[in-house]
């Protein structure tokens, strides 16, 4: 903070200069970051894949999607190991997985249907309908991995969650919001 002082003392064209650089850095940045960089599989262990990829590297949450497999495979970035290495999370199963095979950038984060056209529908962690119902007619998507809301628009009243069980209503009534097991 000091340092931020002195410059702007001694120079006041340059804290705008600086703070405009740094937002065009991070812009060029995220753009680099583009849908559709190729990797390649280094290694399965389970459930965990690492990628390799040539150039720049997913943000952590994106999507990843193994290229020609027959039941859809969604790999989720954990975390980057450096050496353009990334360590993934599949969201199925890894039978059938080899080093070598080619998965694409989708990205975004792992995205699933929103709206009134999802109530009543079965779907899994990948977005897709596994209640035989077929597709989910809707265009409105959301990520899986939301922000928190702001600690002010928080309700810090409380209230009771009514079960429908007369019993547990009236000798233990449970607060709404919390965790509970019937």
């Amino acid at each position: 903070m000091f340092a931020i002082r002195a410059v702007t003392k001694s120079d006041k064209n340059l804290l705008p200069y600086l703070c405009k650089t740094t937002r065009g850095a991070t812009s060029k940045t995220a753009s680099q970051v583009a849908a559709g960089a190729n990797g390649k599989i280094v290694a399965v262990i389970g459930a965990v894949v690492d990628v390799q990829f040539d150039d720049d590297l997913p943000p952590i949450l994106n999507a990843l999607e193994v290229a020609n497999r027959a039941p859809r495979l969604v790999l989720e970035v954990a975390q980057h190991l450096g050496e353009n290495t990334v360590r993934t999370i599949a969201m199925d199963g890894t039978e059938g997985l080899v080093r070598g095979q080619k998965v694409l950038d989708t990205g975004y984060p792992i995205r699933i249907p929103v709206g009134a056209e999802t109530l009543g529908r079965i779907i899994n962690v990948i977005g897709e309908p596994i209640d035989e119902r077929g597709p989910i007619p809707t265009n409105k998507t959301a990520p899986i991995h939301a922000e928190a809301p702001e600690f002010v628009d928080m309700s810090v009243e409380q209230e009771i969650l009514v079960t429908g069980i007369k019993v547990v209503d009236l000798l233990a009534p449970y607060a709404k919001g919390g965790k509970i097991g019937l």
